[in-house]
């Protein structure tokens, strides 16, 4: 039997504590960066899910096995932490970024749109008078539809 100095450490617990905070901290610092993950977060929240996972089998190890591992203490408060670190994250997230402010000055469905020059792909002036009146193969065009994105960048 092993004594209490002599319990082996239980590494599920804390590599799932440090798997919670990098699954916080990636998405504000890498994440956001990239559409596919900024719109919905999904590689963060199954990194959440991996952490969730290690959590649970540390504290079935530290409480099943206490004579032989470590995390009776330690184990209910990483996994205290990650939990408020998760919600944090799901509030900030999916709660607190939904509440910007409309933007006031953006056109109205259906409003003519103001008169605009942009650069396109090529580095090629373009207006919206000239997308209005130069021909689409061959015809006339009928309109222009315009996509407002409100991005991060």
């Amino acid at each position: 039997m092993t004594t209490a100095g002599n319990r082996r450490w239980n590494w599920l617990l804390w590599t799932g504590f440090l798997v919670t905070l990098l699954a916080f901290f990636s998405y504000f610092s890498f994440f956001v960066n990239i559409p596919l993950t900024r719109n919905f977060p999904w590689v963060n929240l199954l990194l959440f899910a991996i952490a969730a996972g290690l959590l649970v089998a540390g504290l079935r190890r530290a409480f099943r096995r206490a004579e032989v591992y470590r995390g009776k203490i330690s184990g209910p408060i990483l996994t205290g932490l990650s939990v408020l670190i998760f919600s944090a994250f799901i509030a900030l997230v999916f709660v607190v970024s939904r509440h910007l402010p409309a933007s006031s000055g953006a056109p109205r469905v259906g409003t003519k749109a103001p008169e605009f020059t942009l650069r396109d792909t090529s580095n090629k002036a373009v207006s919206l008078s000239q997308l209005l009146t130069d021909p689409v193969r061959g015809a006339p065009p009928k309109g222009v539809l315009l996509i407002f994105y409100r991005g991060y960048w």
